[in-house]
């Protein structure tokens, strides 16, 4: 299983924010590509990066500190927020991006997706984001009324890598990762699934990896890291032990 150390930007800064709002922000550094390196040396091979600004703004509002960490970091880069056309697309995999995540796109044009999967296999993961088991959008601020497992089977014949399943009322809470809820959308659909959302210790990376046969390819932590909750190498270690 896949520990994804993540990297969310603010204003080009390194930040967390609590349930996805973006009033209530903590910082952790100035300087993106640093904390990269930061994880690589921790042994991290995979990086989840999320442009915050763009994801509100519906395009690149931090380009100069994705590049830059892209260009740090010697393992897979994979990035969200505000990716919502196919020229965007292509201009990050052309920069190095292992992966790109689609979240709202996803929602209001499926195609657009299917388009992308086709043309960049194993490059697209379909963020399935949940308040109350509904899929939000537009940077978490909206909710629709389609479920997340009704998301999720839309993609199935799709080609998408996988799909990232985050309980925003847990993400950066440290309330601990909502592990029923993605083990049963891992069960309901025929795509690997990435775990994300409040992630404390690791005991849910012990659990999840145990159930990586269940379709569990991996899981995002964030605040855990930085708020020395949570250390990288020992849930890389514990990751791949099962």
């Amino acid at each position: 299983m896949i520990v994804f150390p993540a990297i969310d930007l603010k204003s080009g800064e390194v930040v967390r924010l609590a349930e996805g709002d973006m009033d209530r922000a903590t910082v952790y550094g100035d300087d993106p590509a640093a904390q990269a390196a930061i994880f690589a040396q921790a042994g991290a091979e995979h990086l989840h990066v999320v442009d915050l600004d763009g994801a509100f703004a519906g395009e690149s509002r931090n380009a100069d500190a994705v590049k830059a960490i892209v260009e740090t970091f010697p393992g897979y880069v994979q990035l969200g927020g505000g990716i919502r056309d196919a020229a965007a697309v292509e201009a990050w995999f052309n920069l190095g991006v292992a992966r790109i995540v689609i979240g709202s796109a996803a929602l209001k044009n499926p195609e657009f997706v299917r388009e992308m999967a086709r043309e960049w296999e194993n490059g697209i993961v379909v963020a399935v984001d949940a308040r109350d088991g509904m899929v939000a959008t537009e940077g978490w601020a909206e909710v629709s009324n389609v479920s997340v497992v009704d998301m999720a089977r839309r993609f199935e014949d799709a080609g998408v890598a996988s799909l990232l399943f985050t309980d925003i009322g847990r993400d950066g809470l440290l309330k601990g990762c909502n592990i029923e809820a993605t083990l049963e959308l891992a069960q309901r659909v025929d795509i690997p699934v990435i775990a994300s959302g409040g992630v404390k210790g690791l005991d849910e990376i012990h659990v999840l990896s145990l159930n990586a046969h269940e379709g569990i390819e991996g899981v995002i932590t964030g605040r855990a890291l930085y708020e020395g909750k949570l250390d990288l190498a020992a849930a890389i270690a514990m990751a791949g032990r099962e």
